[in-house]
Protein backbone atom coordinates (compact mmCIF):
# COMPACT_ATOMS: atom_id res chain seq x y z
CA UNK A 1 0.00 0.00 0.00
CA UNK A 2 1.41 3.33 -1.17
CA UNK A 3 2.00 6.52 0.97
CA UNK A 4 -0.52 8.33 -0.77
CA UNK A 5 -3.19 5.59 -0.28
CA UNK A 6 -2.36 5.04 3.65
CA UNK A 7 -2.92 9.34 3.74
CA UNK A 8 -6.51 8.99 2.17
CA UNK A 9 -7.19 6.21 4.46
CA UNK A 10 -6.08 8.00 7.47
CA UNK A 11 -7.62 11.64 6.52
CA UNK A 12 -11.13 9.22 6.10
CA UNK A 13 -10.68 7.50 9.38
CA UNK A 14 -10.03 10.54 11.27
CA UNK A 15 -13.04 12.05 9.53
CA UNK A 16 -15.28 9.00 10.49
CA UNK A 17 -14.41 8.93 14.26
CA UNK A 18 -15.22 12.97 14.19
CA UNK A 19 -18.48 11.99 12.94
CA UNK A 20 -19.36 9.45 15.72
CA UNK A 21 -18.03 12.23 18.36
CA UNK A 22 -20.43 14.18 16.72
CA UNK A 23 -23.45 11.89 17.23
CA UNK A 24 -22.30 10.99 20.66
CA UNK A 25 -22.56 14.30 21.73
CA UNK A 26 -25.67 14.89 20.03
CA UNK A 27 -27.03 11.46 22.19
CA UNK A 28 -26.00 12.94 25.15
CA UNK A 29 -27.67 16.36 25.12
CA UNK A 30 -30.87 14.28 23.70
CA UNK A 31 -30.56 12.28 26.55
CA UNK A 32 -32.59 9.50 25.11
CA UNK A 33 -31.39 6.25 24.13
CA UNK A 34 -35.02 5.51 22.59
CA UNK A 35 -34.59 8.29 20.15
CA UNK A 36 -31.19 8.48 19.61
CA UNK A 37 -28.60 5.80 21.10
CA UNK A 38 -25.21 6.62 21.51
CA UNK A 39 -22.68 4.42 19.46
CA UNK A 40 -21.69 2.06 22.22
CA UNK A 41 -25.32 1.65 22.68
CA UNK A 42 -25.18 0.57 18.76
CA UNK A 43 -22.08 -1.41 18.93
CA UNK A 44 -23.52 -3.32 21.88
CA UNK A 45 -26.42 -4.20 19.80
CA UNK A 46 -24.14 -5.12 17.02
CA UNK A 47 -22.49 -7.39 19.09
CA UNK A 48 -25.72 -8.59 20.06
CA UNK A 49 -27.25 -9.52 16.87
CA UNK A 50 -24.01 -10.70 15.29
CA UNK A 51 -24.19 -13.52 17.66
CA UNK A 52 -27.83 -14.61 16.15
CA UNK A 53 -28.68 -13.61 12.68
CA UNK A 54 -27.18 -10.17 11.28
CA UNK A 55 -24.67 -11.29 8.94
CA UNK A 56 -27.15 -14.41 7.97
CA UNK A 57 -29.68 -11.08 6.52
CA UNK A 58 -26.96 -9.08 5.61
CA UNK A 59 -25.32 -11.88 3.38
CA UNK A 60 -28.91 -12.02 1.64
CA UNK A 61 -29.26 -8.52 1.20
CA UNK A 62 -25.66 -8.15 -0.46
CA UNK A 63 -26.47 -11.39 -2.75
CA UNK A 64 -29.37 -9.37 -4.43
CA UNK A 65 -27.47 -6.08 -4.38
CA UNK A 66 -24.32 -7.72 -6.35
CA UNK A 67 -27.32 -9.72 -8.74
CA UNK A 68 -28.93 -6.70 -9.35
CA UNK A 69 -25.79 -4.89 -10.10
CA UNK A 70 -24.24 -6.76 -12.18
CA UNK A 71 -27.14 -7.23 -14.28
CA UNK A 72 -28.10 -3.72 -14.39
CA UNK A 73 -24.36 -2.78 -15.59
CA UNK A 74 -24.36 -5.43 -18.39
CA UNK A 75 -27.64 -4.41 -19.71
CA UNK A 76 -27.51 -0.62 -18.78
CA UNK A 77 -23.46 -0.21 -20.61
CA UNK A 78 -24.74 -2.42 -23.55
CA UNK A 79 -27.95 -0.14 -24.66
CA UNK A 80 -26.10 3.13 -23.25
CA UNK A 81 -22.70 2.44 -25.53
CA UNK A 82 -25.38 1.45 -28.82
CA UNK A 83 -27.36 4.72 -27.99
CA UNK A 84 -24.20 6.58 -27.74
CA UNK A 85 -23.05 5.22 -31.36
CA UNK A 86 -26.29 5.11 -33.22
CA UNK A 87 -28.01 8.68 -33.36
CA UNK A 88 -30.83 6.92 -34.87
CA UNK A 89 -31.28 4.34 -31.83
CA UNK A 90 -30.78 7.16 -29.53
CA UNK A 91 -33.80 9.19 -30.74
CA UNK A 92 -35.85 6.24 -31.20
CA UNK A 93 -35.27 5.14 -27.33
CA UNK A 94 -34.92 8.55 -25.58
CA UNK A 95 -38.28 8.50 -24.94
CA UNK A 96 -38.13 5.51 -23.29
CA UNK A 97 -35.54 6.34 -21.46
CA UNK A 98 -36.63 9.24 -20.18
CA UNK A 99 -40.11 7.45 -18.99
CA UNK A 100 -37.85 5.16 -17.31
CA UNK A 101 -36.03 7.29 -15.74
CA UNK A 102 -39.14 8.89 -14.11
CA UNK A 103 -41.04 5.62 -13.05
CA UNK A 104 -41.01 5.85 -9.16
CA UNK A 105 -39.26 2.97 -7.46
CA UNK A 106 -41.74 2.03 -5.25
CA UNK A 107 -43.89 1.34 -8.82
CA UNK A 108 -41.83 -0.80 -10.24
CA UNK A 109 -41.42 -2.81 -7.26
CA UNK A 110 -45.01 -3.09 -6.51
CA UNK A 111 -45.76 -3.80 -10.52
CA UNK A 112 -42.87 -6.94 -10.04
CA UNK A 113 -44.63 -8.43 -7.33
CA UNK A 114 -47.91 -8.22 -8.73
CA UNK A 115 -47.17 -9.91 -11.95
CA UNK A 116 -44.48 -11.96 -11.00
CA UNK A 117 -45.17 -12.70 -7.53
CA UNK A 118 -43.63 -12.17 -3.73
CA UNK A 119 -40.35 -13.93 -4.90
CA UNK A 120 -36.41 -13.94 -5.13
CA UNK A 121 -36.51 -13.26 -9.30
CA UNK A 122 -39.27 -10.37 -8.98
CA UNK A 123 -37.14 -8.96 -6.65
CA UNK A 124 -34.03 -8.71 -8.13
CA UNK A 125 -35.69 -7.76 -11.30
CA UNK A 126 -37.67 -4.69 -9.71
CA UNK A 127 -33.95 -3.34 -8.32
CA UNK A 128 -32.45 -3.83 -12.11
CA UNK A 129 -35.29 -2.64 -13.90
CA UNK A 130 -34.87 0.60 -11.74
CA UNK A 131 -30.87 0.59 -12.05
CA UNK A 132 -30.70 0.22 -15.63
CA UNK A 133 -31.74 3.55 -17.19
CA UNK A 134 -29.22 5.47 -14.97
CA UNK A 135 -26.61 3.18 -16.57
CA UNK A 136 -28.24 3.65 -19.53
CA UNK A 137 -27.67 7.51 -19.41
CA UNK A 138 -24.18 7.64 -17.96
CA UNK A 139 -22.87 5.42 -20.58
CA UNK A 140 -24.36 6.72 -23.76
CA UNK A 141 -22.91 10.21 -22.95
CA UNK A 142 -19.88 8.92 -21.98
CA UNK A 143 -19.88 7.23 -25.89
CA UNK A 144 -20.55 10.25 -26.83
CA UNK A 145 -17.87 12.02 -25.53
CA UNK A 146 -15.07 10.03 -27.00
CA UNK A 147 -12.96 11.20 -28.82
CA UNK A 148 -13.60 10.07 -32.57
CA UNK A 149 -10.11 11.15 -33.60
CA UNK A 150 -8.58 7.88 -32.07
CA UNK A 151 -10.89 5.89 -33.99
CA UNK A 152 -9.30 7.79 -36.89
CA UNK A 153 -5.94 6.94 -36.09
CA UNK A 154 -7.21 2.87 -35.30
CA UNK A 155 -8.91 2.53 -38.81
CA UNK A 156 -5.87 4.44 -40.36
CA UNK A 157 -3.58 1.68 -38.68
CA UNK A 158 -6.34 -1.14 -39.97
CA UNK A 159 -7.06 -1.89 -36.83
CA UNK A 160 -9.68 -4.83 -36.65
CA UNK A 161 -13.31 -3.48 -35.05
CA UNK A 162 -12.73 -6.08 -32.20
CA UNK A 163 -8.92 -4.39 -31.29
CA UNK A 164 -10.26 -0.88 -31.87
CA UNK A 165 -12.99 -1.34 -29.06
CA UNK A 166 -10.70 -2.86 -26.53
CA UNK A 167 -8.15 -1.01 -27.08
CA UNK A 168 -9.20 2.60 -28.01
CA UNK A 169 -13.41 2.80 -27.12
CA UNK A 170 -13.44 1.02 -23.63
CA UNK A 171 -10.53 2.47 -21.95
CA UNK A 172 -11.92 6.02 -22.59
CA UNK A 173 -15.52 4.43 -21.42
CA UNK A 174 -13.37 3.22 -18.29
CA UNK A 175 -14.59 6.80 -15.95
CA UNK A 176 -17.54 6.48 -17.10
CA UNK A 177 -18.31 2.62 -15.89
CA UNK A 178 -16.74 3.51 -12.75
CA UNK A 179 -19.15 6.24 -12.59
CA UNK A 180 -22.00 4.09 -13.24
CA UNK A 181 -20.69 1.49 -10.47
CA UNK A 182 -20.35 3.97 -7.70
CA UNK A 183 -23.87 5.64 -8.63
CA UNK A 184 -25.20 2.21 -8.62
CA UNK A 185 -23.99 0.75 -5.48
CA UNK A 186 -25.05 3.88 -4.04
CA UNK A 187 -28.58 3.48 -5.65
CA UNK A 188 -29.09 -0.04 -5.77
CA UNK A 189 -28.59 -0.86 -1.98
CA UNK A 190 -31.34 1.40 -1.14
CA UNK A 191 -33.83 0.34 -3.39
CA UNK A 192 -33.25 -3.32 -2.00
CA UNK A 193 -34.07 -2.50 1.00
CA UNK A 194 -37.07 -1.17 0.11
CA UNK A 195 -38.02 -4.64 -1.70
CA UNK A 196 -37.19 -6.18 1.20
CA UNK A 197 -39.32 -4.23 3.54
CA UNK A 198 -42.55 -5.16 0.88
CA UNK A 199 -42.04 -8.43 -0.28
CA UNK A 200 -39.31 -10.75 1.59
CA UNK A 201 -39.08 -12.73 4.44
CA UNK A 202 -35.85 -12.43 5.12
CA UNK A 203 -32.83 -9.40 4.29
CA UNK A 204 -31.89 -6.04 6.28
CA UNK A 205 -34.83 -4.15 4.69
CA UNK A 206 -37.07 -6.90 6.51
CA UNK A 207 -35.14 -6.61 9.82
CA UNK A 208 -35.44 -2.85 9.69
CA UNK A 209 -39.36 -3.10 9.03
CA UNK A 210 -39.37 -5.82 12.23
CA UNK A 211 -37.21 -3.29 14.52
CA UNK A 212 -39.57 -0.76 13.48
CA UNK A 213 -42.44 -1.92 14.18
CA UNK A 214 -41.17 -2.61 17.74
CA UNK A 215 -39.63 1.19 17.78
CA UNK A 216 -36.55 -0.50 18.15
CA UNK A 217 -34.17 2.41 16.88
CA UNK A 218 -30.68 1.14 18.09
CA UNK A 219 -31.48 -2.35 16.66
CA UNK A 220 -32.27 -0.04 12.88
CA UNK A 221 -29.24 2.02 13.41
CA UNK A 222 -27.06 -1.58 14.20
CA UNK A 223 -28.29 -2.71 11.07
CA UNK A 224 -27.67 -0.15 9.01
CA UNK A 225 -24.37 0.69 10.97
CA UNK A 226 -22.73 -2.61 9.57
CA UNK A 227 -24.19 -2.74 5.83
CA UNK A 228 -23.01 0.67 5.30
CA UNK A 229 -19.75 -0.19 6.51
CA UNK A 230 -19.51 -2.99 4.31
CA UNK A 231 -20.72 -1.09 1.20
CA UNK A 232 -17.80 1.72 1.74
CA UNK A 233 -15.47 -1.08 2.23
CA UNK A 234 -16.43 -2.19 -1.27
CA UNK A 235 -16.17 1.61 -2.17
CA UNK A 236 -12.90 2.24 -0.54
CA UNK A 237 -10.81 -1.16 -1.15
CA UNK A 238 -12.26 -2.21 -4.50
CA UNK A 239 -13.88 0.71 -6.51
CA UNK A 240 -11.75 3.51 -6.23
CA UNK A 241 -8.36 1.42 -6.35
CA UNK A 242 -9.75 0.24 -9.53
CA UNK A 243 -10.77 3.41 -10.66
CA UNK A 244 -7.01 4.52 -10.04
CA UNK A 245 -5.26 1.37 -12.03
CA UNK A 246 -7.98 1.79 -14.97
CA UNK A 247 -7.55 5.52 -16.04
CA UNK A 248 -3.99 5.66 -14.84
CA UNK A 249 -3.37 6.37 -18.60
CA UNK A 250 -4.82 9.52 -18.44
CA UNK A 251 -2.18 10.80 -16.03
Amino acid sequence: MNTILKNELFRRFISILFLILIWEIISRIIGDKIILPSPSDVAESIKYHASKDLFHHVYITLLRVFTAFFLAMVIGSVIGIAMGRKKKLDDYLDGWLILALNVPALVTIILCFVWFGLNEVAAVLAVTINKIPTVTVILREGTKAIDEKLIEVGKLYKMSKFDITKDILIPQLFPYFISAARSGLALIWKIVLVVELLGRSNGVGFKIYEFFSMFDITSILAYTVVFVLIIMSIEWFLVEPCEKKLTKWRL
